[in-house]
């Protein structure tokens, strides 16, 4: 390069860093006079009083987000942890109809994976149950004779017997705890337990109806289990898969395969391989997946909790637009001193601008950390209760999990909202400033 070209560009370098620099001293000077505004002393006093409401309510209302979306999380990982006991960590079921061959190449080759460390055949279907005169719709789930290893049910069984199966020709069953209580069994039935189910070739003789099912008939294994979910316990019944197949009429076919890994085992990888053999004839699910439905409302009451507590802390939000109104009007000399020494309009408002985004944040900081500090103390000490005596409820206080996920997108939420809730207000009073000085 020429050495007059090499001092224009030096010169243009030197330019565009002074610029830099001076757009740097102007915003630091901002910073600095919208900091002494919302902490110095004002000559009316209640603008003082209106800026600390402001503070406050945008605390209080982030704060409200914090403690109810982590109760949110709490019941979601409470709701997570009762599945857990019962349901498998990985279901493979059949794409088009209920059951599937067990030798199903496909099946097989999903059982001998390296990874699998447990894997039970099941076959699950409704039938009616009747004990001493009472009935109620069941579902009869059969299981393998492994399935106490699959599975944390022993951790969930209630009475003086043991979780079995069968033993030579006697089916034991194990019902859930408000199945037993409906029907009357108590944690050990004397009798037999009847089960019906209805056939599945033929034709309905109504002279002669209790031709078309099939009967069955169930002992106690002095047990029940309690999974403290309404689905499992007021109708599941669990068996030999034997039985079950009898039952149904599915000899040599199963409703799933049920599989728990072995630990240390990438379950997201796992599961993808799994859907890669199984192909478009059968699904692949997780825990979370088997219980879709349950998980999405809660997701769905947690975001419609969000959404209101979002417009109460946009309603929060325009007290900061009360207060920065009396302070322009307050600052009216200050103005008209600063557009004196060469201060923009633009520059001026975005003192005021600065100084609601510093109440926001304020406000999100301190509501942040008491929402935090209430959720510890909540997880401690379990402050708020659950009913007015123990053991009414599966929990005795509020469950709380706090995920910072949430806690950095309600810091996120509440920035934007106190930043778009004053940038329009104060414009329009900058601006009438601006005309009458």
């Amino acid at each position: 390069m020429e050495p007059n070209e090499i001092d224009q560009t030096k010169g243009a370098a030197q330019e565009q860093l002074s610029t830099h620099s001076r757009l740097w001293q102007r915003d630091k000077v901002g910073f600095f006079i919208a900091r002494r505004y919302l902490f110095s002393k004002k000559k009316t006093h209640a603008i003082n009083v209106i800026s600390l409401i402001s503070v406050i309510g945008v605390a209080v209302a982030t704060m409200a987000l914090v403690i109810v979306l982590s109760v949110f999380n709490g019941f979601h990982d409470l709701v997570a942890s009762f599945f857990t006991n019962f349901d498998p960590q990985l279901k493979v079921m059949p794409v088009r109809g209920k059951t599937a061959p067990a030798d199903d190449p496909i099946l097989t080759k999903i059982r001998q994976m390296p990874e699998v460390a447990v894997a039970t055949e099941t076959v699950q279907d409704i039938a009616l149950a009747i004990y001493n005169g009472k009935q109620a719709v069941v579902t009869i789930k059969g299981v393998d004779d492994n399935f106490n290893e699959l599975t944390h049910i022993d951790e969930i069984l209630y009475g003086d017997g043991e979780f079995s199966l069968h033993t030579a020709n006697l089916q034991y069953g194990t019902p859930g705890i408000r199945l037993a209580e409906s029907l009357g069994t108590g944690t050990q039935w004397k009798d037999y337990l009847k089960v019906y189910a209805p056939q599945r070739e033929g034709q309905l003789d109504m002279s002669a109806p209790e031709d078309g099912f099939v009967v069955d008939s169930l002992i106690s294994s002095g047990v029940v289990f309690a999974v403290n979910q309404a689905k499992y316990d007021k109708s599941y019944l669990i068996t030999s898969l034997g039985f079950a197949q009898n039952l149904f009429g599915q000899p040599g076919m199963v409703s799933a395969l049920e599989l728990r890994l072995k630990p240390g085992s990438d379950l997201e990888a796992v599961k993808k391989e799994m859907r890669a053999v199984a192909g478009d004839k059968f699904k692949v699910e997780d825990r979370f997946e088997q219980q879709a439905d349950t998980f999405k409302i809660m997701q769905i009451e947690k975001f419609m909790a969000y959404i209101f507590l979002t417009f109460i802390l946009i309603v929060a939000c325009f007290n900061i637009v009360g207060s920065l109104s009396m302070l322009i009007i307050d600052k009216k000399k200050d103005v008209v001193t600063l557009r004196n020494l060469g201060a923009t309009n633009r520059q001026i408002t975005n003192i005021f601008l600065l100084e609601g985004r510093m109440i926001s944040v304020m406000g999100a900081v301190l509501g942040i950390l008491l929402g935090l500090l209430l959720c510890w103390l909540q997880q401690q000490y379990g402050l708020v209760r659950m009913g007015g005596a123990d053991g009414s409820f599966v929990v005795n206080a509020y469950p709380v999990s706090v995920h910072y996920i949430d806690v950095l997108f309600i810091f996120i939420t509440v920035i934007l909202a106190g930043w778009i809730a004053v940038w329009y207000p104060v414009k329009t009073f900058a601006k009438n400033l601006y005309e009458k000085a």
